[in-house]
């Protein structure tokens, strides 16, 4: 496991450490998990879930192209 150095204001740091502890998790965990909600995956864990997803899709690939052509045009103008 590679290891992090990161630079936290002492409050900052003090509240992930108590968020932590009523957890009963450590810091790292709290940040992994932390991680995963925000969906930041590695290559490899994220290839995984498009491979599921296409497996379990009854959708052509055109018909997938198209849905997420439409989807990410509707985004871009909704921002």
């Amino acid at each position: 496991m590679n290891r992090l150095t990161i630079s936290l204001s002492e409050s900052r740091y003090r509240a992930l450490k108590q968020a932590a502890a009523q957890r009963d998790k450590t810091i790292g965990q709290l940040i992994d998990e932390s991680l995963d909600f925000y969906g930041i995956k590695s290559n490899e864990a994220a290839l995984d879930l498009v491979r599921r997803a296409r497996a379990r899709s009854t959708l052509s690939p055109e018909q997938a192209l198209t849905l997420a052509q439409q989807e990410q045009h509707a985004t871009r103008h909704a921002l």
